[in-house]
């Protein structure tokens, strides 16, 4: 039970690394432009939230496969293959938890009084430290829920997890996936504890984002 269980940390917390980054940069980002371009880019990033996970899974093994474009790159350059690595796993829970970090990250950045920011600028504060000192710390709580929805999320990801990086005991082999072997084999006892255990984690992490959101409404006025 602990090996897939410090491996689903693992590939969760380097998964909500990437998602976090990324999601956050660019819902600031989004929510600060009103070009067409802007909704086009809102879509493709909320893309991953509504496609299955298995055709997720399928895209990221035509890019990052030993064949795509991506995957040949890598495995020449840097001799990394996503494929049944750990690696692979993390990439599919960054992809699949991205939107849910992106999308609150965007509507928290544009519950941010427009007029503190213009007041900043008119202070001689440049963009970057407006985001730093202003919109930042304003729309940390949403964010923050966000952050932890995406965890959860990559917590449980299964279906581009197995089909990117397999189910490789020790290896890739997330407790999702290990409750679906278990199953499969007739392990419904193995199989019980470890929904159990996932399903705890994930429901004490869910009340928490539901918290921090619930107040930063009450904050915002939202």
């Amino acid at each position: 039970m602990w090996v897939p269980l410090i491996l689903s940390l693992k590939v969760a917390c380097c998964a909500l690394v990437i998602s976090g980054v990324t999601g956050v940069m660019l819902g600031f980002a989004l929510a600060r432009t009103r070009h067409w371009l802007g909704h086009v880019l809102d879509s493709l990033c909320t893309l991953p939230m509504v496609l299955p996970p298995t055709v997720l899974g399928y895209y990221l093994l035509v890019v990052f496969g030993s064949k795509g474009i991506l995957g040949q790159w890598l495995q020449d350059v840097w001799g990394l293959s996503l494929v049944f690595s750990w690696q692979g796993a993390v990439l599919a829970a960054a992809v699949v938890s991205f939107p849910l970090v992106f999308k609150p990250a965007r509507a928290a950045f544009e519950a941010v009084d427009a007029r503190l920011e213009q007041a900043g600028r008119v202070l001689g504060v440049g963009e970057l430290g407006i985001a730093l000192r202003i919109s930042l710390p304003l729309a940390w709580r949403g964010i923050l829920a966000g952050l932890v929805l995406g965890f959860v999320r990559a917590l449980g990801e299964f279906g581009a997890t197995l089909m990117l990086a397999g189910s490789i005991p020790g290896k890739t082999q997330t407790l999702s996936i290990a409750i679906y072997e278990a199953v499969q084999a007739g392990r419904d006892g193995q199989a019980h504890v470890l929904a159990l255990v996932i399903s705890g984690v994930c429901l004490v992490l869910l009340w928490f984002s539901t918290w921090l959101s619930a107040d930063h409404r009450r904050r915002t006025g939202t």
